[in-house]
């Protein structure tokens, strides 16, 4: 049975990976990365709510208005993440984007541990959290600067050039013609940008584990807990949208391209509430750390598969000794800081 709940934390670490990727042709069906993070957040609440219903867990809403208010701030770092994979896949790959998220996640763990912040129990520095940071910080380094041109993804909508195609390379530039260490986007935001962007998005990742478990104290109920975490998500990234479309800063949602979207394209808002729920279960039965270590590890090790072989329609950036070494830098650095 340990070795299922293992089996489960790898398995969720994977999904992670799997949310970004797909998420991809839900913007490319609404044409705004706000808008398609509305709706999947949407579906990630629709289901745990329909969860929570099931397992009779629903009740613990009664406990909300004694919650201290930032309790129930968990939920902010879903938009910023969410919209960060939809921005950075396309543009640095799966592999890099989801190094930039690890190696966010492994520093805000450091702060969080050895600062003690938001109840978690105090963890001094040791020889071993030391190395796993450096090798996480070498690992992404070694990522980034090993970047090659993506080739093609997988025929299967319009050709190359077309409208579709565009839309899958997030603006004017196509990824077959990026330089391998630039990244060209439509917006202001140059390379270091969306490199900060995408540690900035990881990094918020422990902070809202460590505020939705202080909710859980609060109201007992996992499933509630994490229903509620999204619900907020919800609510802030349509508010978000909207004053976007009020300032025209972003492009009204056209719903009906949804009619043309694969079917998995959904899978973003299942993915999304099957990790939040797992990682609930999972802590108290296998510890944090090794959640952490193992959700982790599936995360990158299936962002470099998707990259590898093209997956979910994405452009293909194989796999080359320097971001296989990054990879394995990434792995072990994860591990030791968790673990250590």
């Amino acid at each position: 049975m340990h070795a299922l709940f293992l089996a489960s934390a790898l398995l969720v670490g994977c999904l992670l990976a799997v949310q970004a990727s797909v998420n991809l042709q839900l913007n490319k069906a609404v044409g705004t990365p706000y808008g398609a993070s509305t709706l999947q957040l949407g579906v990630a609440t629709a289901l745990l709510a329909i969860l929570a219903v099931a397992v009779g867990a629903i009740g613990a809403v009664r406990f909300i208005p004694g919650v201290p208010l930032w309790h129930l701030l968990g939920g902010l770092a879903s938009p910023l993440y969410i919209t960060s994979g939809i921005l950075l896949f396309p543009r640095l790959g799966a592999l890099a984007a989801a190094g930039l998220f690890v190696t966010g996640q492994m520093f805000a763990s450091l702060g969080l541990d050895l600062f003690g912040l938001f109840g978690i129990t105090r963890k001094p520095l040791s020889v071993g959290i030391a190395l796993g940071a450096l090798a996480v910080l070498a690992g992404i380094t070694v990522i980034i600067r090993g970047q090659r041109p993506a080739q093609s993804p997988p025929a299967a909508g319009p050709a190359p050039g077309g409208a579709a195609g565009t839309a899958a390379r997030g603006g004017t530039a196509t990824v077959t013609t990026a330089a391998p260490a630039a990244v060209r986007s439509s917006g202001s935001l140059g390379q270091s940008g969306w490199i900060l962007l995408g540690i900035v998005a990881g990094a918020v990742l422990p902070v809202q584990g460590a505020v939705n478990a202080e909710l859980r104290k609060d109201i007992h109920e996992p499933v509630t807990t994490a229903m509620i975490s999204f619900i907020v998500a919800t609510i802030t990234i349509a508010v978000v949208l909207l004053v976007l479309l009020a300032t025209r800063r972003t492009p009204r949602p056209q719903l009906g391209g949804l009619r043309t979207m694969p079917w998995w394209g959904w899978l973003g808002g299942a993915c999304a509430a099957a990790y939040v729920t797992a990682t609930f279960t999972l802590i108290p039965t296998i510890g944090a750390a090794t959640t952490v270590a193992l959700t982790v590890t599936g995360q990158q090790v299936a962002s470099a598969v998707i990259d590898n072989y093209g997956f979910l329609r994405l452009p293909r950036r194989p796999l080359n000794a320097p971001r296989l070494s990054g990879l394995a830098l990434l792995i072990v650095g994860s591990v030791l800081v968790q673990l250590t």
